[in-house]
């Protein structure tokens, strides 16, 4: 499977269009399947008090807000990748969809580790269920533009932002987690 410098995307060094250039079908089955497997991962030994820990983040209150809650984020990374799965079969149909399809779980519902880990598994489960929907002779020539900078994307440019995204949240749930535990500690 291709590598992924973002760097070199945030530095204008390459275009969103040439990092997912090749990636094929099967790339972005296992690009989710393996941003899931990460986010799993990171939340393998989560408690219930780590899920629901307000942690201190400068760049929330930079704007205002708090921090957010494991269950905050779980709940906007599983929305991202659900949407993103659905645009994708959408345009491997030759459909252009400008519309948003963005559904987030209400977060505040999400109060124990098992209704986290309840959340991603559902979220894996419809988001490949999205991309199985695919033709076996998809669409790669329709186009939208998602984010500007980003340029016009095809399926699979659509399909790669989940795992992009889950990769900008990555450090955040690791540095809540351990302001969790060092909060418990305390």
């Amino acid at each position: 499977m291709p590598q992924f410098d973002f760097t070199a995307l945030r530095e204008g060094k390459t275009t969103y269009a040439d990092m997912v250039a090749e990636v094929s079908y099967k790339d972005l089955q296992n690009y989710i399947e393996q941003a899931f497997e990460t986010v799993e991962t990171i939340l393998k030994d989560a408690t219930d008090a780590a899920v629901n820990f307000v942690p201190n983040d400068p760049k929330a209150t930079e704007d205002g807000e708090r921090g957010w809650t494991i269950s905050h984020i779980v709940a906007h990374l599983t929305a991202g990748f659900e949407e993103n799965a659905s645009v994708s079969s959408i345009l491997a149909r030759g459909l252009a969809l400008e519309a948003r399809l963005h559904a987030e779980t209400p977060w505040e519902t999400l109060k124990t580790a098992d209704q986290v880990r309840a959340r991603l598994n559902e979220s894996r489960r419809m988001s490949l269920a999205y991309l199985s929907a695919w033709p076996d002779q998809p669409n790669l020539t329709t186009t939208i533009t998602r984010i500007p900078a980003f340029g016009p994307m095809n399926a699979i440019g659509v399909g790669m932002l989940g795992f992009f995204h889950a990769q900008m949240h990555y450090e955040q749930l690791r540095e809540t987690l351990r302001q969790a535990a060092e909060s418990a500690n305390a």
